[in-house]
């Protein structure tokens, strides 16, 4: 689907600078200076139109929460939910996942969501898959020691694709559904395309994997 151009969105961006993080390259092994607290930092790669990250600041009130997302016109979006609830303990900034090694220093991020990344389904594209073993790097140089990755699709072949990549990358498989929404999985925050998805009757795949000591 043709992402809609909105000419505005940058400067609806800067125009929020206590929602969205202006100079992200500044604060690296500063973000607990940033939220004012010493609480875990959590980041969703692709945050999309924020659905899932403001669910989980809400549903989280002592964990701190970025969202990353590329596509100015998408984090627009984000952007007008997370003013709606004026949660402090979720931020949102528009860079690159390929940027983050740069963002973060080791052991500043719990936790990583990766949810409905794009699947880039030609062999030729897998480098730009976010469970490729060029990106697990980076995401393994932020996580703290036993730090985690939580992911999700609607994409089988993603998904197994996912599963062999962080095995072969040495991250050990915590926990792995087959069909989230039919399992005893507690608390799910749904993004949009949780949302569209389920309701025509898809799987929703998900897997929880830890880096070993």
């Amino acid at each position: 689907m043709r992402l809609r151009n909105k000419p505005w969105a940058g400067d609806f961006l800067r125009n929020h600078p206590q929602f969205v993080i202006q100079q992200p390259f500044e604060w690296k092994g500063k973000w607990n200076d940033l939220f004012g607290n010493e609480h875990p930092v959590h980041i969703e790669v692709g945050t999309g139109k924020g659905q899932f990250i403001v669910g989980m600041g809400k549903q989280n009130p002592h964990i701190n929460y970025i969202g990353i997302e590329l596509q100015e016109s998408v984090l627009v979006s984000a952007l007008k939910k997370l003013k709606e609830e004026e949660l402090p303990n979720v931020k949102l900034m528009n860079v690159n996942a390929s940027q983050l090694a740069e963002i973060f220093a080791k052991g500043e991020v719990e936790r990583i969501y990766l949810n409905f990344s794009d699947p880039w389904p030609k062999k030729r594209h897998a480098k730009r898959r976010l469970t490729h073993h060029s990106f697990l790097s980076i995401f393994e140089s932020i996580l703290a020691d036993e730090g985690e990755i939580h992911f999700k699709t609607d994409n089988q072949r993603l998904f197994e694709y996912s599963l062999v990549s962080f095995s072969e990358y040495g991250f050990l498989l915590k926990w792995v559904s087959l069909d989230l929404h039919q399992s005893d999985f507690t608390d799910n925050v749904m993004t949009e395309y949780e949302e569209k998805f389920s309701k025509k009757g898809q799987k929703i795949y998900r897997a929880e994997v830890k880096l070993r000591k």
